[in-house]
């Protein structure tokens, strides 16, 4: 338990400082989140039969990534996130000449480790810039809202819990802790909006609904992922708490769909 708390508070301190610090920090402390989480995708889902190709997948994430970033940090040409469409023929290329039992199985977990476990990361970055410029409040507010979320989910579940959400991928959560995340996600979003004053509380709300459902299906998603190959967590890189995609699993579908709906507000 030491461990845990003392790895949890120095990964949040690190993040919220590349958050609040300047864009880029925010930047580069995201990219290589994006990168490492996608690395540890490919090292979960790698078997005797399965190889993904991890170097072009890789480098696929850096190519959408960083144009994405310099177009919104300054106004670079967009049309430079369109180095991935070689990457991703040359990702196709590559298998033809490895000689592998399983080629289309390796194509489909390269390419999907990078959407599932990178694209996220992008959609997140992009939160920042929903104004224009670079604004910490909508990425700030997104964090807080989901460990509101997961910090409820866990304390209503453990007291309460008798009902489960999806026992199939996920034995130990429950609708209680679903509504309990919901409670506390739902009152953070009210404080959240006497500080941030870029929506008005009923998008706020919004948000913080979007994040719990959405969250809770990334996190049953990761589950499953785990479940279908034999895994208890997804890494090693952060003792006490498992891997960066168990961390970071309530992002994974979260972070498109708050993106989408900012795109639509503002």
């Amino acid at each position: 338990m030491k461990t845990r708390a003392i790895t949890g508070f120095f990964f949040v301190g690190v993040m919220l400082a590349s958050v609040l610090l300047s864009n880029y920090a925010f930047t580069l402390f995201f990219l290589i989140l994006s990168v490492l989480c996608v690395e540890e995708f490919y090292r979960m889902v790698t078997t005797d039969t399965v190889k993904p190709q991890k170097r072009w997948g890789l480098a696929l994430i850096i190519c959408i990534y960083l144009p994405l970033s310099l177009n919104l940090m300054m106004g670079m040409p967009f049309k430079n996130i369109l180095l991935g469409v070689p990457v991703t023929i040359l990702i196709i290329i590559a298998e033809l000449y490895r000689k592998h039992s399983n080629p289309f199985h390796n194509i489909a977990y390269t390419l999907f480790g990078v959407m599932f476990a990178g694209l996220p990361f992008c959609f997140f970055y992009g939160m920042a810039f929903t104004d224009g410029n670079y604004n910490s409040h909508y990425p700030l507010a997104f964090l807080i809202l989901l460990w509101s979320s997961d910090t409820g989910a866990y304390i209503f579940g453990i007291k309460f819990g008798k009902h489960k959400l999806f026992e199939r991928h996920s034995p130990k959560k429950s609708w209680e802790g679903f509504v309990g995340g919901l409670f506390t996600s739902l009152v953070a979003s009210v404080i959240i909006s006497l500080y941030f004053h870029e929506l008005v509380l009923i998008y706020w709300m919004a948000i913080s609904l979007i994040i719990v459902v959405a969250g809770s299906l990334g996190d049953l998603t990761e589950s499953m992922l785990k479940r279908s190959h034999n895994t208890k967590d997804s890494g090693t890189l952060l003792p006490g708490h498992g891997g960066l995609l168990d961390r970071f699993d309530g992002l994974l579908l979260a972070a498109p769909l708050v993106y989408v709906f900012l795109q639509f507000v503002e």
